[in-house]
């Protein structure tokens, strides 16, 4: 009880269950489309859907001024492409929220003339390239999280046998890969931050692929897709220590 109430109390955490209900209503619209259901019913789950991207958008009101504090810290970070990543990451989020906060007033009628359809294209391109550069980070940590632990187990003299000599070079490539998704298995396995940011990352890609027409799915698989995500996202808030640091 004790863990929901500090949950409750963040604005985030508010946002994130906005967000869930919101493509939890996507998912459910296009159930219902497709297995026939009323088109009433449908309706209503479209528009509660939009009412919640528009709470969504009041929450996330300031929040650039967030990710631009972010930024500033991230410039200190000791690895260059830690910094590097992070620090473009939050910028992308920065100006993702600012183009977001213009849309709001666009939809809730400050601004009447405001074309809702070149900012929200511009939103999601900075939505893009944060991912991007976060699903580039983690690459980058798997990378050297698969370094050390290959390199341990040469120290140690045991690769489980699977050292031993090939016959031919194509033996030895499937040799390698093998050894290369076993070490890959077992960092993510040891490392479940790292692998919920890659998980939720991959998730959350689909949707500003979808919604800038780069990869265009369905409905409900960006629907599942932020579902999937959005429930991930609520995990690392309720439990801190399963978001990936810095």
């Amino acid at each position: 009880m004790e863990a929901w109430v500090r949950f409750s109390a963040q604005s985030q955490a508010k946002e994130r269950l906005f967000r869930a209900a919101q493509y939890a209503c996507a998912v459910a619209a296009e159930a219902l489309r497709r297995n026939g259901g009323g088109g009433g019913a449908v309706r209503g789950l479209r528009q509660l859907e939009a009412h919640l991207g528009l709470g969504r958008k009041l929450l996330r009101l300031g929040s650039s001024a967030e990710a631009l504090e972010a930024a500033k810290r991230s410039i200190h970070l000791s690895d260059t492409v830690l910094r590097f990543c992070v620090t473009l990451s939050h910028l992308n989020r920065a100006m993702y929220y600012a183009c977001d906060n213009v849309l709001w007033t666009g939809k809730t009628g400050l601004f009447p003339n405001l074309d809702q359809e070149k900012w929200s294209h511009r939103s999601f391109r900075y939505y893009l390239f944060a991912l991007i550069v976060n699903l580039s980070r983690d690459a980058y940590e798997i990378r050297i999280l698969m370094e050390r632990e290959a390199a341990g187990k040469r120290a140690k003299g045991s690769e489980n046998g699977c050292q031993l000599r090939a016959d031919n070079g194509l033996q030895q490539l499937g040799l390698r890969l093998q050894i290369q998704l076993r070490i890959l298995i077992r960092v993510l396995r040891n490392n479940p931050p790292l692998l919920l940011d890659v998980v939720k990352n991959a998730c959350d890609l689909f949707i500003p692929l979808d919604k800038l027409g780069l990869y265009k799915t369905n409905p409900g698989f960006v629907g599942l897709c932020g579902l999937t995500s959005s429930i991930l996202s609520i995990l690392t808030i309720l439990h801190p220590w399963l978001k990936l640091k810095p």
